[in-house]
């Protein structure tokens, strides 16, 4: 199917649209860019415009790339912004980004993941698959968020969260039961408890794999967890 474009909208550079995208009125697209299908964008959407470093608050976003996946909904008053240091900022496929929503330069933004109104999120942070931001949440930058886990409402987040855990702030962590049912991993429910609580390793492919790619990226943020 053709992508559905508002005459309002402006798209400037080299922007690549998949199909059956909608791009919805007064949205700002600025390539380098690359989206696939099934998308919907806008209103009022800003996605291509240079990341926000005090280091460098002019440099060169020209040659600076965002790439976007398929099935995404990026909702109103939303901005996306160009990568600073990195070669990318990235969005999986299937996300879900509510109204108001900041992602930074260089975030990378896997699959399945929700990103409630008003959260905004300091650079290179790293929101791993099925991850949720509760409603006005504040991540600092380089910080990754572990599959599957949720901050909660108004948190702001300095260190890094693990898999499967639910982060209340002045609360113990806790388990995210809700995703254990939601995303199928009923028969490994055992250890991600003993994982989140107990700190103890699982034993189990699945769950080694993952949380192993969790904490690769937590070497690279000097950061502990909570």
């Amino acid at each position: 199917m053709e992508n559905q474009i508002d005459k309002t909208a402006i798209i400037t550079g080299d922007v690549k649209l998949g199909k059956n995208n909608k791009i919805l009125p007064y949205t700002v697209l600025t390539g380098p860019l690359e989206i696939g299908d099934d998308n919907t964008i806008g209103p009022n959407v800003v996605i291509g415009s240079p990341g926000q470093d005090t280091r460098n608050r002019y440099y060169d976003s020209a040659h600076c790339a965002i790439k976007i996946g398929n099935r995404n909904i990026i909702r109103e008053f939303t901005a996306i912004q160009k990568p600073c240091y990195e070669n990318i900022t990235q969005l999986a496929d299937d996300i879900y980004i509510m109204q108001s929503v900041h992602i930074p330069h260089d975030a990378i933004i896997e699959s399945h993941s929700v990103i409630t109104p008003m959260v905004a999120l300091g650079g290179i942070v790293r929101i791993l698959e099925g991850a949720n931001l509760a409603v006005g949440v504040s991540v600092h930058q380089r910080v990754v968020i572990g599959q599957y886990s949720i901050a909660a409402m108004g948190a702001s987040v300095m260190k890094n969260i693990k898999p499967f855990s639910r982060y209340i702030p002045g609360k113990a962590i806790s388990v995210n039961s809700f995703a254990i049912e939601k995303y199928g991993f009923q028969e490994q429910t055992d250890e991600i408890h003993k994982y989140v609580l107990e700190s103890i390793e699982p034993k189990s492919e699945k769950l080694f794999n993952l949380i192993g790619k969790y904490l690769n990226y937590c070497k690279l943020t000097g950061k502990g967890e909570y």
